[in-house]
């Protein structure tokens, strides 16, 4: 998940964002800000980690060590453990800028059901806070696992030498990791619950009309997207006081009064946690097996409710996205194997893959959707207030970062079309959009992946992807006609000083 600027980290490991940052643009890449989530008074709200001391000399790399059999009850209970990768200091999971995730979920093929079961993360060498609680699967369950982390860098490594293999674990193509995701037994997971669907075991929740009149978005809605789209998960631990850590349930918070929240700012999170409340929609949840069956979000039926539901343009992983690129050169087989952890088309050509296309349904549906909900989302609560002061300009600035580091500039020769205002402390206040584009979102006609809805034989879309190009790109980027527009705060949120311009507010086109 894209948030805002960060400033290059010195390590020997150069990051996939830093090597990306240096290829393609001469501004600062923008990177995932790390964010503890605080309870209070019941609602869930994203802020900077404070521990600013402990921060700036966070190692950026670390490896989480796999228990042995991760895919069975015993190995979801058994706490993963985070290491340093290299020489550059320690990882300390109650340090929100190196906590890594996991999310378990689990298919019953026999009645078609999903639970979410959400491994523990601990430093090496230490304790759990409380043992995690072992799960009771139903026979023949098909267990799978996907990982966040807010650093730059996580490798997995397995307790044992065949560990890995076991979980049928993926963490990028050797030697070069995806960053900040893995996954293990994803392609089974989906191939047994697609079927499951297709045999009639569960219906997939439609996802509704929003309160924009267009469809609620998806986690494949060029709308949502940044430049690394699936990416990490909603899982949430508590971190006491001397740095241990427990599953996030209402029976550790009630021990530990006192403990800190910590997640993984997702693109998951970001549309199940903000963008579907302030649309009227309503997520797909599961009964959270740690959690005494709370119902909570997760990213595999995400991705599944978006490959039924999600009108063309589909926004599937492309060749461009910083994590899948192999020492800064694009590679198709590593963003297939990114899209097979997601559950998303296999691309037989680098053109079904292709990041020009990709920059074009960016820069007309995405942006025109971005236009449609301003009045929406510019009074609603920002993720993340020391980085912008709504959720609008959060997107916002979001939106203009991703436009640069996936080198849509250069790909479509056309200026970034959104520019983003600040105040003096970095903290994104407004925004104004270029006048090319009429925010009809009708204008690109190149479809990454145009599906039909239906899931194929092995849970992919149905339809190949087609990467025809897009026509009719006139943003230039300067702002004309603009009305400055000062919205009164509801609720606490705070004022967002926002500018129209010509056709800001018009249809939100066909997603």
């Amino acid at each position: 998940m894209l948030t805002q600027t960060r400033k290059d980290r010195a390590s020997q490991t150069m990051s996939l964002y830093s090597r990306r940052k240096r290829h393609f643009s001469p501004l600062p890449l923008i990177s995932l800000c790390i964010t503890v989530l605080l309870i209070v008074s019941g609602t869930a709200v994203f802020v900077l980690s404070r521990a600013k001391s402990h921060a700036a000399a966070a190692n950026p790399n670390c490896t989480l060590i796999v228990p042995a059999n991760p895919l069975s009850a015993q190995g979801l209970a058994t706490p993963y453990q985070l290491a340093a990768v290299d020489n550059n200091g320690p990882c300390n999971e109650a340090n929100a800028n190196q906590s890594a995730f996991v999310q378990g979920v689990i298919y019953d093929p026999a009645n078609g059901t999903f639970s979410v079961y959400s491994p523990l993360v601990i430093d090496k060498g230490t304790q759990p806070a409380v043992q995690p609680t072992v799960p009771t699967l139903p026979a023949n369950a098909v267990v799978g696992l996907w990982f966040g982390f807010n650093g730059t860098n996580l490798t997995l490594k397995g307790t044992q030498r065949n560990v890995l293999a076991q979980g049928n674990c993926v963490n990028g193509t050797s030697g070069s990791v995806f960053g900040q995701f893995a996954y293990c037994n994803a392609s089974a997971f989906f191939t047994a619950a697609n079927n499951g669907q297709a045999q009639g075991k569960f219906t997939i929740p439609p996802i509704g009309i929003a309160n924009d009149g267009m469809s609620c978005m998806t986690s494949r809605d060029f709308g949502l997207i940044d430049q690394d789209q699936s990416d990490n998960v909603q899982t949430q631990y508590l971190a006491n006081g001397q740095g241990q850590i427990a599953q996030f349930s209402a029976a550790n918070q009630q021990q530990f009064a006192n403990a800190t929240a910590i997640s993984n700012p997702s693109d998951n999170a970001l549309l199940t946690h903000f963008v579907d409340p302030v649309l009227g929609c309503t997520p797909w949840q599961a009964p959270d097996l740690a959690n005494n069956g709370a119902m909570v979000s997760a990213l595999p039926l995400d991705e599944i409710q978006a490959a039924a539901d999600q009108k063309a343009p589909i926004a599937l992983v492309p060749l461009t996205d910083p994590m899948v690129l192999h020492n800064a050169n694009q590679s198709l087989r590593k963003t297939n194997l990114y899209r097979l952890g997601v559950d998303q088309t296999q691309a037989s050509s680098t053109n079904q893959a292709s990041g020009t296309t990709y920059c074009q349904n960016f820069a007309t549906t995405g942006l025109a959707r971005l236009k449609l909900d301003q009045t929406l989302m510019q009074n609603a609560a920002s993720p993340m207030p020391a980085a912008a002061n709504s959720l609008f300009t959060f997107l916002a600035q979001r939106f203009n970062a991703s436009y640069t580091n996936l080198n849509c500039q250069k790909l479509l020769h056309q200026p970034n079309p959104v520019t983003v205002q600040t105040d003096g402390n970095g903290v994104a206040i407004g925004a104004t959009f270029g006048n090319g584009n009429n925010g009809n979102g009708n204008q690109g006609n190149g479809n990454q992946g145009n599906g039909n809805g239906k899931h194929g034989k092995h849970g992919k879309h149905g339809d190949t992807t087609n990467d025809a190009t897009a026509n009719g790109i006139t943003t230039n980027g300067t702002p004309t006609n603009t009305t400055p527009t000062n919205t009164t705060p509801t609720n606490g949120t705070p004022t967002t000083n926002t500018t129209t311009t010509n056709g800001t507010n018009a249809g939100g086109g066909n997603q």
